[in-house]
């Protein structure tokens, strides 16, 4: 790169840059005005980073953890009021800044002194957001400040010196003014949203957002309007986005989903997709006294046709032994399934040709075509999908982390396992890049080979989301469990090993200081699993929301903080409910394991963020050169 104190030898892309470059900072003094502000930034402290994955659709337990930034906020309370306030008071301040106003509306049922009150803990409210206000520049903290009272809170976070007595009188005043003029209670809703955002600078989704839970679209929604988040796709979150581009097997798979737990409220009412000629079709056609209902059964069997389909349009998957279809004996009432013959929980398969099994009939096909024009003309679905794809990505490679939901798919020799794209023979990062690029093809230009890839995504043996050999079938029509254990990627078994990581992390040119962070798998503490593996090189962070996986793992998951002073994993115990928290200031119970300690403060010269203004003044140090030998003349 040129000598940004030199501009002699300007070649004629650095000379055209720096003319656009002029355009933004015309002269010597803005140029040198944005230097000193971009130096400065560089040695604030790093900012928090959150990770979460596998949220599932548990929109109040993903709320709470999102109002507690998996306790930093009260982590900041505690240092700032240890010595002021007891136990009871910092729980009850913890409790008004995650739901500031379902706990004003719950206190103008209590007889107490409100004007008291208002005052007290609005200049408690005041002294945290001033305390996390110094880890930015006075620029972003007013960016981030509510638009109709940015300029009182902006006063209210400066300040007041050693013996300024006159400020600390002032702040007073403020107070007492919103208070007499009832504005109390938008002022602690701003201040209350203000630190919550100061808390955590980004937030990390380590995929699967949707399914099992009744309410991912509400999650979506949250996301969309959280200041600066990043999702790494999951297998459940790409069936979604299949399903939103028009892909046959990723609809029915997501239908599926939604009738096994129970959760069709977020089909019909949030998504506005009706499912009433789907269910009229299945009372008609399935019997009600079986182990499973009419509609479950329908829309399975619509699965496996579709599924069929497309395994056979795409022999390169090598999925021939999911064709199980093709493989039923209703006279006998088994399925055969690798060689042996398992039975069925249920013979009532009206609509399989023995001959065709993989055929539709005409009724079917005509609901699966209503199910498609549904699914594609869903304006909210739409708008959540298209977050996804503008937002999210296969994998992220951040702040010298690399962060992606299922696995990296590997041989059982350790070597990256090779797959075949568009004709290429594709592994480890190309692999994972070219998936990357075939789902925005397909939400793009809808063509079938891309849909049927978004497919593969979800369940496929060597998809990266996915990792391992989807069992649907057996787990909806065999009644032996034996019959139900997927396969695994030799991956989350190699992954144990440090050598396996630090081979991983080069791959996606990260060095050995660099940890893999993912989520997909439950880690079972009950069992004696930590989700600290390979000498802390992976870090597993499935959120375990989902309430079906707490007696298997024996806690609720876990989150990750990434802060200036290190890295920290927070173990959950089950979230009990908004109503309790309000009540009883019940917080999720959190365990924190401290996996890394810096000798020194982390700056933001040392994230990505930082490298990049790095560039950013090198780049403008070489234009007040140009300015300063005449190569450029200002722009005055």
């Amino acid at each position: 790169m040129l000598n940004p104190h030199d501009s002699s030898s300007l070649t004629v892309d650095q000379r055209r840059y720096l003319l656009l470059l002029s355009r933004q900072f015309p002269t010597t003094q803005a140029a040198v005005t944005e230097v000193i502000n971009l130096e400065a930034k560089l040695d604030l402290p790093k900012g928090t980073e959150h990770f979460m994955s596998d949220v599932h659709g548990e929109y109040q337990a993903f709320k709470h953890i999102l109002n507690n930034c998996s306790g930093v906020i009260r982590e900041h309370v505690e240092a700032t009021f240890s010595d002021e306030l007891d136990d009871f008071a910092k729980d009850e301040l913890c409790t008004l800044i995650y739901y500031p106003h379902e706990r004003l509306a719950q206190l103008k049922c209590q007889h107490l002194n409100l004007p008291r009150w208002y005052r007290n803990n609005l200049m408690y409210l005041v002294r945290l957001a001033r305390l996390l206000s110094g880890l930015y520049t006075r620029a972003h903290v007013r960016a981030a400040l509510p638009e109709d009272y940015a300029y009182i809170i902006d006063e209210l976070l400066r300040a007041s010196g050693p013996g300024e007595r006159s400020r600390h009188e002032y702040h007073k005043r403020i107070i007492d003014s919103i208070v007499v003029n009832d504005a109390a209670d938008d002022f602690i809703c701003s201040l209350s949203s203000l630190i919550k955002q100061l808390a955590v600078d980004h937030l990390h989704i380590v995929g699967d957002i949707y399914d099992r839970g009744p309410h991912g679209d509400r999650i979506m929604d949250h996301l969309i309007d959280y200041h600066n988040v990043d999702v790494q796709w999951g297998n459940h979150d790409i069936a979604w986005m299949g399903a939103a581009a028009g892909s046959e097997a990723c609809i029915a798979s997501v239908v599926r989903t939604q009738i096994r737990y129970s959760t069709l409220d977020m089909v019909e009412s949030a998504y506005g997709i009706s499912l009433r000629r789907l269910a009229l079709f299945a009372q008609r056609t399935y019997r009600d006294d079986d182990i499973m209902s009419p509609l479950e059964k329908a829309i399975s069997v619509i699965l496996f046709k579709v599924e069929g389909q497309l395994i056979m349009r795409h022999p390169n998957y090598g999925m021939d032994d999911r064709l199980l279809l093709g493989k039923l004996n209703l006279a006998r009432g088994t399925v055969r399934i690798d060689g042996e013959d398992y039975d069925l929980a249920t013979c009532d398969f009206p609509t399989v040709d023995s001959a065709h099994p993989f055929e539709l009939t005409d009724e079917e096909r005509d609901l699966m075509d209503g199910l498609v024009a549904a699914f594609k003309e869903s304006d909210r679905l739409h708008r959540h999908v298209s977050f996804l794809f503008e937002n999210g990505s296969v994998y992220l490679v951040h702040n010298g982390n690399l962060l992606f939901h299922g696995c990296v798919p590997l041989e059982e020799d350790g070597s990256f396992t090779i797959v075949t794209g568009d004709g290429v023979a594709r592994a480890g990062r190309d692999y994972l890049d070219w998936c990357d690029r075939v789902a925005r093809r397909a939400w793009h230009q809808r063509d079938q080979k891309s849909l049927d890839w978004m497919w593969y995504l979800w369940c496929g043996r060597r998809s990266p989301l996915s990792g391992r050999v989807v069992k649907t079938f057996e787990r909806t029509f065999v009644s032996d469990r034996s019959a139900w254990a997927e396969q695994e990627d030799p991956y989350f078994r190699l992954s144990e090993n440090p050598e396996v990581c630090e081979r991983i992390l080069a791959e996606f040119g990260l060095g050995t200081n660099g940890h893999i962070i993912n989520g997909h798998k439950p880690v079972r503490q009950v069992k004696g699993e930590s989700p600290i593996k390979a000498n802390a090189k992976r870090l597993v962070v499935d959120g375990g929301f989902c309430e079906a996986y707490h007696k298997t793992t024996g806690i609720a998951g876990y989150t990750l903080t990434s802060t200036s002073r290190g890295l920290s994993i927070k173990a959950h115990r089950p979230f009990l409910s908004i109503e309790a928290a309000l009540a009883a200031n019940a917080d999720i119970l959190s365990n924190t394991t401290v996996i890394e300690r810096p000798k020194q403060e982390l700056k933001v010269s040392d994230t990505d963020k930082g490298r990049a203004i790095s560039i950013q003044i090198d780049e403008l140090k070489m234009l007040l050169a140009a300015y300063r030998t005449g190569e450029l003349p200002e722009r005055t």
